[in-house]
């Protein structure tokens, strides 16, 4: 499992549109710290950017 697919399935879970061969590829790794990297980053980065929005919008 390459850093890149797990990027790649994690936005995709994060849209809803996550095909179900991905899905199963995704299950069928050994190790979840990838998906759990990547997810944290990615929530993390959609929050800040949240806030950065809301905070131009009210300034």
């Amino acid at each position: 499992m390459s850093w890149r697919n797990a990027f790649g399935s994690v936005l995709a879970a994060l849209f809803g549109v996550q095909s179900e061969a991905n899905r199963q590829r995704d299950f069928n790794e050994s190790s979840p710290l990838p998906y759990i990297v990547v997810g944290v980053v990615m929530v993390t980065l959609f929050v800040i950017s949240l806030l950065a929005i809301v905070n131009m919008v009210l300034s």
